[in-house]
């Protein structure tokens, strides 16, 4: 980047640039506040997951596992197990952690309570 600086007769300093580097200079502006709404979105999505998950469920889902499978390793359960406590069958609760299908809330919620978690950990983000 070439900048020539200057100085004004009323005293500014001033910088003068090529036009291409000006425009890589906004570019660069424009991708730091997209940064600044994804780390806004990121910190309103982390909020309404108060409490915080368990250092074991994020790491979990950072390795790419979703929250509901994550949650389950972390209680230590099988799809199985989860099945015969809940009546929510293993191939529908397969479906529910790979994302195939949503789950109707009232399923959710018995996940929830069986993993004793808060129920908005389950509801709001698998919508």
């Amino acid at each position: 980047m070439k900048v020539q600086f200057v100085t004004t007769p009323s005293g500014d300093d001033m910088a003068i640039l090529p036009r291409k580097d000006y425009e890589e200079l906004l570019q660069r502006l424009a991708d730091f506040e997209e940064n600044e709404e994804d780390v806004a979105l990121y910190d309103a999505r982390k909020a309404a997951l108060n409490p915080a998950l368990p250092p074991e469920v994020s790491e979990r889902m950072l390795k790419g596992d979703s929250l509901l499978k994550a949650i389950r390793h972390w209680k230590d359960m099988t799809q199985m197990q989860v099945e015969f406590k809940t009546d929510v069958a293993q191939g529908y609760l397969s479906d529910l952690e790979s994302g195939r299908r949503k789950g109707t809330d009232e399923t959710l919620r018995k996940l929830a309570a069986l993993y004793d978690v808060p129920s908005e950990w389950l509801i709001v983000t698998t919508r």
